[in-house]
């Protein structure tokens, strides 16, 4: 049996900086990876860094940081990174919208959505299957026989609850074997403490807007949210998906810099990810999982749009989709 981690260290012996990047706006999951990958590495004489773009929007992204005293570096303008340097993306690829290309030539990827560019990497772990990068990275740790910290296997059973919304969404078996795993490691406690602080006060306004645009047309959710931000458009998307009798949700949020969406499917005819392409109309970017996916088109891709009203066209791409699907 292939031992991946062990594939990744005779990789990163090589380099002289190693830097682990998820996605911008990082969620619970992609915290999780980064923080217990760098531990992991640090035990076997690799120091890292942990960096991101834009910023942290969701609470308890925010309350991990502080629980785990997670040390995160925001790439800024004052953030300088080596050409030669290595970088590995965690829960994001080259080719993404949501993820800030440093340009260094170096790069490795752990991620369990589908790979979006012929991007050829020195260490590609690409699990499709996987509900979580929380348990791919939990896999190293076992396959090393290194028993997590506390501080790791709480923050890594976190990120494998909430991107697969308590192991009902993707239904792996691995990521439940590694939840599993890492249960007799974790504080609960402290897990408790971070599903107190899922929703931030600032955020139930925007909850109070999307609940009065709500529109739901048989099985289907729309929600036009005007600028909201990506991890509280996915937030409210969750929401509407637990409505009575919806089984696919598509949010979608007009902002100053283009369309962001946030589609759910609890449908096996319509996978997230395609119907999200669909609706983008070759434009942007998007994908995802089958069960859940996000899209962006900027602004300066929207000429497809003039002369149309937004939720008219979302509406009409969406119901023409599944009437191709023959999912009506």
């Amino acid at each position: 049996m292939t031992n991946r981690f062990k594939m990744l260290l005779n990789v990163l012996k090589k380099q002289k900086k190693v830097y682990i990047q998820p996605h911008n706006i990082p969620d619970p999951d992609a915290i999780a990876s980064s923080f217990a990958l760098s531990m992991l590495l640090d035990r076997f004489g690799i120091p890292s860094r942990i960096i991101y773009g834009n910023r942290i929007e969701k609470a308890n992204s925010k309350r991990m940081v502080e629980m785990f005293n997670i040390k995160l570096e925001c790439i800024d303008e004052g953030f300088s990174i080596e050409k030669d340097d290595f970088i590995i993306f965690i829960d994001a690829q080259r080719g993404n919208s949501n993820l800030t290309d440093l340009q260094v030539e170096r790069v490795g990827v752990i991620d369990h959505h589908d790979k979006m560019t012929k991007t050829e990497y020195e260490y590609e772990d690409i699990r499709t299957k996987m509900g979580a990068c929380s348990s791919m990275i939990a896999g190293y740790y076992q396959e090393m026989g290194v028993e997590p910290s506390l501080e790791a296997a709480t923050a890594l059973v976190y990120g494998i609850m909430t991107d697969t919304d308590n192991l009902t969404r993707y239904n792996n078996d691995a990521d439940a074997e590694m939840f599993y795993w890492l249960y007799k490691y974790a504080d609960f406690t402290m897990i408790k403490n971070l599903r107190m602080n899922e929703i931030g006060k600032a955020d139930i306004y925007a909850y109070a807007k999307a609940l009065q645009n709500i529109e739901i047309y048989g099985n289907i959710g729309f929600i036009h949210i005007e600028d909201c931000n990506d991890s509280l458009l996915g937030t409210i998307s969750d929401m509407v998906y637990t409505i009575e009798g919806v089984a696919i949700v598509v949010s979608y949020a007009k902002r100053e810099d283009g369309i962001k969406f946030s589609i759910r499917s609890g449908l096996r005819s319509v996978k997230a990810n395609n119907l999200v392409r669909y609706i983008l109309n070759n434009q942007g970017v998007g994908g995802g999982h089958d069960e859940m996916a996000g899209g962006f088109i900027r602004k300066s891709e929207m000429q497809f749009l003039e002369n149309k009203e937004l939720n008219t066209y979302v509406r009409y791409k969406v119901l023409s989709y599944l009437e191709k699907e023959n999912s009506l």
